[in-house]
């Protein structure tokens, strides 16, 4: 079966890309115990530029604020930008364009992966249903700190500064992390978000501070180098919505608003709790690139493409498996299934030793 659609050019906003079958933002763990990229990763993202456009994995915009067992990166300090310019250089080299992942971790976060601070978030409610990898093996997560109205404006200054930091480093954009059960989604809905005040309460409010980072970020790169992740539905970190249809239009509006490059929209719920048509909610309220991800075949994917539904497809386990996802697409060869024991887990293994086509 062929899926011509996925291999025509596309622009999203400022930045032209050869094909629309996209790398969607995958945490793999493989950054030093100070959150600095490594080699290791250079090798990984660049195995991997075939790919219309690379978001990386969700990179930390502020020190102090881990969430996944003290082993991702961040993009706040000198030694990371520095790193973090090897791995896009030589994605630029192998032909591929990338785009830095900006991201706080909120109430995921825990007190023993960051020197004793408590995780922060919206409100004071605890994630119940899981438990978080420490140096002391799994723990509870926390309850974490609610945090003040005055201090938001530092949160997106960071936001910010990160930004500045991903353009030092040589990436072709950046996309805002406002899914998946961290600070930004933690505030957009209102099972996490039980504030009063600006930021609490109505969906506008909710999306505050979002909106606030979105427009920092765009205020550094333009808009046509900015995009936006949102998962209005997916139940991940024990996250909910009484109306994600609703949220997903307001939010999608505003974004449409200020021109960004693309909306990347997760569709659904990993774990099948919530439901809801969120797709054309967001494809009804913003005009610019949509970009959509989740559990997609090739075949649906060259669907939704051709039919208008969205202008790229972002791809996630399946990258993880098959460097050569784009070849292999084309070709209609066979996917490899991912090492789910390998996602997490330090070095080479199930990261950059899955084979390629002959």
């Amino acid at each position: 079966m062929t899926h011509d659609s996925l291999f025509t050019p596309v622009s999203l906003g400022s930045v032209s890309l050869p094909n629309r079958i996209v790398m969607a933002a995958l945490t793999r763990c493989r950054a030093d115990a100070d959150h600095v990229p490594t080699d290791l990763m250079a090798t990984y993202y660049t195995q991997r530029a075939s790919a219309g456009l690379i978001l990386t994995e969700a990179t930390m915009v502020i020190e102090g604020h881990s969430a996944f067992g003290g082993r991702e990166p961040g993009i706040y300090s000198t030694a990371q930008v520095a790193a973090w310019k090897k791995i896009t250089d030589s994605v630029h080299a192998a032909g591929g364009k990338i785009f830095s992942q900006l991201w706080h971790g909120g109430r995921a976060c825990h007190s023993l992966l960051n020197n004793g601070a408590q995780p922060v978030a919206p409100s004071p409610l605890r994630i119940t249903n899981d438990e978080t990898h420490t140096p002391q093996g799994k723990k509870p997560y926390e309850t974490p700190r609610e945090l003040r109205d005055d201090e938001l404006p530092g949160i997106v200054a960071g936001f910010r500064r990160a930004a500045e930091n991903a353009k030092l480093a040589g990436f072709d954009g950046v996309e805002v992390h406002g899914a998946n059960g961290y600070l930004l989604d933690e505030f957009l809905r209102d099972g996490s978000n039980q504030r009063g005040g600006p930021y609490g309460g109505s969906i506008v409010n909710r999306a505050r501070l979002l909106l606030e980072v979105v427009d920092a970020a765009v205020s550094v790169w333009g808009a046509g180098r900015v995009g936006v992740r949102i998962s209005p539905l997916n139940s991940y970190n024990e996250m909910k919505d009484s109306d994600p249809v609703a949220l997903t239009s307001y939010v999608a509006a505003q974004l449409d608003q200020r021109g960004i490059g693309f909306l990347d929209l997760m569709r659904g719920d990993f774990f099948g709790l919530q439901k809801g048509d969120v797709v054309t909610a967001a494809r009804s309220a913003f005009k610019g690139a949509l970009l959509c991800g989740m559990g997609y075949t090739p075949a649906e994917a060259a669907q939704t493409v051709s039919t208008g539904t969205a202008a790229a497809v972002v791809f996630g386990h399946h990258f993880v498996s098959n460097p050569d996802l784009v070849a292999r697409v084309r070709a209609g060869a066979p996917l490899v299934e991912p090492d789910a024991k390998t996602f997490y887990s330090p070095g080479a293994r199930g990261y950059t030793d899955y084979p390629v086509l002959a």
